[in-house]
Order: C-alpha cells, then sequence, then structure tokens
C-alpha cells in the first residue's frame, strides 16, 4: 500500500528518465523493486493472444508466456479490467511464480482501448495492494504507454 509521497517520487523519477521502450520499462521496474512489499516487478507485453515477458526485477520465473484467460495476468487481459488479489492461495486458477507470494496486482497498459501489455507485481504479504497501488500502477502504465515504442 503506497502512500502518496512515496507514488509522487516515483513518478518525478520515472517522467524524469530520458528513456522509452524497453530501456524505460526495465528502470520502472528496477524502481518499482524498490517499493516496500513489491517483491516482484514486471512487464508483460500482449502478443495475439499471449502474454509475453518483457523487462522484470526479481527472481526467475517459468511463466514467459501466459495465454490470454488463464492465471491473474491472463484473465486481467480477457477481462479487460485491472486484478487486485488479497490472497493467491484463494484462486483455483493462479500461476505460481514463487511459493512465497501471498498477494498480487496487474495493471493493464493501454494505448486508448488496446491493451498493449500490463504490469505485474508480487507480494509476500496477504494483502500488500489496494486502490491506492492500483491507482498509482495506472499512472505508471500510462507513462509506459506514452513511450511504449
Amino acid at each position: 500500500m503506497i502512500d502518496s509521497e512515496a507514488a509522487d517520487e516515483y513518478m518525478r523519477r520515472l517522467v524524469g528518465a530520458k528513456a522509452t521502450g524497453a530501456k524505460l520499462r526495465r528502470r520502472a521496474m528496477e524502481t518499482l523493486a524498490d517499493l516496500p512489499g513489491y517483491n516482484w516487478s514486471g512487464v508483460y507485453r500482449l502478443e495475439g493472444d499471449t502474454l509475453v515477458l518483457d523487462e522484470y526485477v526479481g527472481a526467475e520465473t517459468d511463466h514467459t508466456r501466459i495465454p490470454v484467460g488463464r492465471g491473474v495476468c491472463g484473465t486481467a487481459v480477457a477481462e479487460n479490467k485491472n486484478q487486485v488479489v488479497t490472497d493467491v492461495r484463494e484462486l483455483s486458477n493462479y500461476l505460481a511464480c514463487s511459493a512465497v507470494t501471498r498477494s498480487e496486482i496487474v495493471v493493464l497498459i493501454r494505448d486508448g482501448e488496446r491493451v498493449l501489455g500490463q504490469i505485474d507485481v508480487d507480494g509476500h504479504e496477504v494483502g500488500a495492494f489496494d486502490a491506492t497501488d492500483e491507482s498509482f500502477l495506472e499512472r505508471v502504465a500510462a507513462v509506459l504507454a506514452a513511450h511504449w515504442d
């Protein structure tokens, strides 16, 4: 649960970065990894009906390609809405990336109505994310979308 000062400072650093595309996505994920409770942060690009892992910070994952509709990430695209999961152990379709992950948030990256990809963040605590994190990550997603290439 990010506080407004931390969110604003993060956004200043992100907007101040003179990077675009993958370099900006990498910088964004590196900075997210410094936030309390953000234990794994990554971007998945939407390519057809598959999410493809792009830039990320954290432990390696076997989930480098996720079909739309599968897991929390695939569900976000299939339902065309962000996902905030309080406890991943309560989901029947959860794709476990780590045995210590307890919560997850997925925020879509959009160019107008078109989904370009998503930001996926895992937390090691139950209830690590709330509406403040979703709002903050929507701001991050807007910057990434504006400089997607």
